[in-house]
């Protein structure tokens, strides 16, 4: 006979065997079963083997569970002693255990057992029977044991209605047994169902079954299995039984001492399943949090753990930022303290995309208007965000990906991906919530992700139920939004109305420089370029030829950017150049820009800014930027008065007329002429490109039209000349421009042909020059426009006269233009003969032109010449038709 003692009861298999099991030691301790000698309690339910269908589940004997409750409730978990007092040839022991540390003066659990009726006595030496029998306790009690046997279910036909009848109420139930870490098998009361149980949100390492049928344990998986069993094996427990996806009940496991499911990531045998967690009832964030704090103490599953931010200062980590832009929908560009910028994207979120189709190729494809949600996801964070200070948690870097070498996988930066708040709240988690964004789904092992998975999950599940944006039903929104920038023919019919709307509203869209903007007009949901009026501010690399900035254009750029950009400002349109892009003032939040950049020596007034409202504002801000002497001020000299009135009193009038060849009038009465001294040049190359051209004629339909390109046309003579394509509608209708004579046309691609580059413009610049008339004002009424219009085709198109330019303009060079001939002043005569009004100028060195011109505009009053054939209309209503004086 041995003894042993120190062990504790692990599982009681009947109520004649037990498990028992002494201390860890550096892993789970070895078990060891022993059987009660002397004694016999009945057997309990068998169920039948899987692999044979014909035999039937064994049920309970009599009494056989309440002998297996009795010592259940007796001795799991308490320590016992034991002695063997025999061992069979298979192995097993048989032998009497004792409650208690001490040998045999604990209690005797086989007389414990006969004294309940819970057992039958073998042989002598078991004491208990006769009281037994006299209290009819148990086996000797009345009317049999049929009422002790179990109805078990070893099976639920259908386990999510099942799991939904309970309606996340707590059921009592015993664990029967721990197939790892994180999956039990739980006899439910009092119904005795026998249901296989997997913890909601998180998953322990397990035993993979090989082909042979043996297990490998992952690493930690017998550690996690000892873990769960030691605190719940045969432990009366409640089980919630919250979800029942793919016949796999989920559920959480509560003991007074505690939940395992925390535990068991706290001390770092499990990890966090997301898509389980979902359905946890405890609250997920308690989950993330036990995982995290195994994390940071490198514990178990977590020795090697590396956090995604482990390489970042705190201050890197986490900080306050200012917004200055929002990229898509999905990041933004922050200002940081030291004032440096750092593009930030939103953790864990897909922005709106389309699947499967490949845009790129299509150049016309803009994936703010044409994805959708993607504008109204994009509008929610500018209007939430720009200008604001938010909170930057970063959560991981995602790091740079290169490009393949085919296929479309695109190359990307490296990624600081971050959790945004502002106010409390979790920005990211408000975008998903609208249905503005979705979540992404990472592999169970991947810890790149936001720290507030969870709540991102779950606003995700929240939009979807609610059809929220992209989950909707509806037929998604379409943004129209016309680009007419550089668009010029459609610029040309929008400006009246820009002109008379007076301010209008516009969001920002694009700085390209300290002057020049893309706006996005959201009333006449259209995208224009507008310049600002009455500044000259440093021009970039990209507007200079040779491509050297000019001193403090960069400057210059982000003072515009972080006053305005993506900001929602008002718009006054003045005018519009010959490029189709808008000129105009901009006003933010009662500041105008224009006055912005003067006052912080970053523009200089233009001299179109006399006529304009804000002139004395202007000039004000500059003298007060000029003293400071700093910028674009800093190497100022300041000249002596004496000399400045020598030289304004000194400065006259240059008539310098040289010989011109009038090519085009415009409907503007702009027009195009060509200098007489290289017309022979000009004529040289057309000879000799024509030429080339019979001897190597072009491949018909073989060019390939883009806005911009140089190329050649063939005109309605049936002769090529050069041009530049300004649009192309579709390959039948090509927009072009002559450069040597300025003239437009509509034409089919196939009258298109590349041009050879011995004659490109290096070799000889674009020959037609634009020009306007000097001291006149256009007619706004179409009629009267016209009239001029025709009168200066008749009289100059196609020939020879003397062009004088008097003083630059918003466009092109302002001039005046005689009659090679006669030397009358073409300008003049059409004032003379009431077709238009003169412009006063205000500069001393044009007074007498302008005296001639408004002399020439009397008499054609006086005479009612043409505009003025009823009487002078500007005195009531100039400010209608749109007249100054």
């Amino acid at each position: 006979t041995s003894g042993c003692s120190g062990l504790h009861i692990v599982e009681v298999l009947s109520g004649c065997a037990i498990i028992v099991r002494g201390q860890p030691r550096g892993g789970p301790p070895p078990e060891r079963q022993i059987n009660l000698s002397n004694v016999r309690a009945g057997a309990l339910a068998r169920r039948a083997a899987q692999s044979q269908p014909d035999v039937k589940d064994t049920p309970d004997e009599p009494w056989a569970f309440q002998a297996r409750e009795f010592l259940r409730k007796k001795m799991i978990g308490k320590e016992v002693c034991f002695t063997v007092e025999v061992k069979t040839l298979q192995g097993r022991e048989y032998g009497m255990v004792y409650l208690g540390k001490v040998n045999t003066s604990g209690e005797n659990i086989a007389e414990s057992l006969v004294a309940e009726g819970l057992a039958v006595v073998r042989r002598e030496g078991i004491r208990g029977t006769n009281q037994a029998k006299a209290a009819k306790r148990g086996q000797w009690s009345e009317g049999g044991g049929a009422h002790t046997i179990r109805d078990l279910k070893y099976s639920i036909e259908n386990p999510r209605h099942f799991v939904d009848s309970l309606h996340q109420k707590p059921v009592n139930a015993i664990i029967e047994h721990v197939r790892d870490g994180s999956v039990v098998r739980a006899l439910l009361l009092p119904d005795y169902y026998l249901v296989t149980v997997m913890l909601s949100g998180v998953k322990c390492p397990t035993f993979k079954r090989e082909a042979d049928g043996s297990e490998t344990p992952e690493p930690f998986a017998a550690e996690a299995k000892f873990f769960t069993e030691s605190r719940l094996l045969q432990r009366d427990v409640q089980i919630i039984l919250e979800s029942c996806p793919n016949q796999i009940i989920l559920g959480t496991i509560l003991h007074p001492n505690g939940n395992i499911t925390e535990l068991l990531l706290k001390e770092g045998f499990a990890r966090c399943v997301d898509w389980s967690m979902a359905v946890y009832t405890q609250g997920a964030e308690k989950l993330r949090a036990a995982e995290r704090s195994a994390k940071e103490r490198k514990v178990r599953m977590w020795k090697d753990y590396v956090a995604p931010t482990a390489n970042l200062d705190q201050k890197d980590r986490q900080f306050v930022a200012k917004v200055m832009q929002v990229v898509n929908a999905d990041a933004i560009v922050v200002k940081l303290n030291s004032g440096e910028y750092k593009t930030i994207h939103l953790s864990s979120i897909r922005p709106p995309r389309i699947e499967g189709e490949n845009k790129d190729k299509d150049k016309r494809f803009r994936p703010l208007y044409d994805i959708p949600y993607m504008f109204e996801a994009r509008e929610f964070l500018r209007k939430k965000l720009i200008g604001k200070k938010v909170n930057v948690m970063v959560d991981y870097i995602r790091a740079a990906t290169a490009g393949a070498e085919t296929g479309p996988v695109p190359a990307f930066p490296e990624r600081t991906c971050a959790t945004v708040t502002i106010g409390g709240i979790n920005i990211a988690e408000a975008l998903i919530s609208k249905g503005l964004a979705t979540v992404i789904r990472y592999r169970q092992d991947d810890d790149q992700r936001s720290s507030h998975y969870d709540e991102l999950l779950a606003a995700e599940a929240r939009a979807i139920k609610n059809g929220k944006g992209l989950h909707s039903k509806k037929e998604v929104p379409i943004h129209r939004v016309a680009d007419i920038s550089g668009e010029t023919q459609k610029a040309k019919q929008f400006l009246p109305f820009l002109q008379r709307a007076g301010r209008s509203e516009a969001v920002v869209e694009y700085v390209f420089s300290g002057s020049r903007l893309k706006l996005y007009m959201p009333k006449e949901t259209c995208l224009i370029t507008f310049l600002l009026a009455g500044i000259e501010c440093p021009r970039g690399s990209r507007n200079i030829p040779g491509g050297i900035a000019e001193p403090f254009s960069e400057e210059a750029m982000l003072f515009t950017k972080e006053l305005v950009l993506q900001r929602e400002v008002e718009v006054e349109v003045e005018s519009m150049d010959k490029a189709g892009n808008f000129i105009g003032w901009l006003h933010i939040e009662g500041v105008n820009l224009s006055v912005a950049l003067v006052e912080n020596s970053l523009s200089k007034v233009h001299f179109t800014a006399e006529r304009s409202a804000y002139c004395k504002t202007l000039q004000s801000a500059e003298e007060t930027a000029r003293q400071r002497k700093d910028k674009i001020w800093a190497n100022y000299v300041e000249k002596p008065p004496a000399e400045l009135a020598q030289v304004s009193e000194e400065k006259e009038r240059v008539a310098n007329y040289r010989a011109v060849y009038v090519t085009e009038i415009t409907d503007g009465l702009h027009f195009y002429a060509q200098d007489v001294e290289t017309g022979e040049n000009l004529e040289n190359l057309m000879e000799t490109m024509r030429a080339e051209l019979a001897s190597h004629p072009p491949v018909e339909g073989a060019f390939s039209a883009h806005r911009g390109d140089h190329c050649i046309a063939k005109f309605a003579d049936g002769e090529w000349y050069r041009a530049r394509v300004e649009k192309v509608e579709s390959p039948a209708k090509v927009h072009v421009f002559y450069i040597d004579y300025g003239n437009r046309e509509i034409v089919s691609s196939v009258r298109l042909a590349t041009l050879p580059p011995s004659f490109s413009t290096r070799t000889l610049p674009s020959q037609a020059t634009e020009y306007a008339f000097a001291f006149i004002q256009v007619p706004q009424d179409e009629d009267a426009r016209a009239d001029a219009v025709d009168c200066v085709v008749r009289d100059i198109q196609n020939t020879q006269c003397l062009l004088n330019v008097e003083y630059p303009g918003a466009t092109c060079p302002l001039v005046t233009l005689q009659f090679s001939d006669s030397k009358d002043d073409v300008g003049l005569g059409l004032v003379k003969e009431g077709l238009v009004m003169v412009e006063t100028r205000k500069e001393k060195h044009l007074q007498k032109m302008v005296t001639e011109y408004l002399n020439g505009q009397e008499s054609a009053k006086s005479a009612r010449l043409n505009i003025w054939r009823y009487g002078d209309f500007r005195a009531d209503d100039a400010e209608e038709f749109g007249y100054s004086r």
